[in-house]
């Protein structure tokens, strides 16, 4: 088995383990959040009714593409979180999708608190 598979695998199995404990409901919806080589993606998400209801990534006009990986990924929090306190929405449950809780995800979860959502 190779490195990649390998590490695919395991975050598999941590995601599977994540989505068994977070779920996202209309008074607490989920922020899932996806890395992948080159960009960042953040959805907050119902999953009662299968909504998504704001999102942001380093593919929208609006967030700055300035700077490293990791400046871009406290621009998206930071969009995410204002695109979510514009629809009324001020708590979220994180889900980091598999992904370590380090870089690019910690940095864009610090931005989003810092900017006024709570989770």
């Amino acid at each position: 088995m190779s490195a990649q598979t390998q590490n695919d695998a395991a975050r598999a199995r941590r995601k599977r383990r994540i989505r068994g404990k977070v779920n996202g409901s209309s008074d607490r919806p989920r922020l899932s959040v996806f890395r992948s080589t080159n960009h960042i993606y953040a959805q907050v998400i119902d999953d009662e009714r299968a909504v998504t209801l704001a999102s942001a990534s380093t593919m929208l006009k609006g967030v700055s593409t300035d700077g490293s990986k990791t400046e871009q990924a406290k621009a998206v929090g930071e969009a995410i979180a204002k695109a979510c306190l514009a629809s009324g929405i001020d708590k979220v449950s994180f889900d980091r999708n598999g992904f370590l809780y380090h870089g690019r995800i910690k940095a864009l979860a610090e931005a989003a608190r810092t900017a006024g959502l709570q989770f």
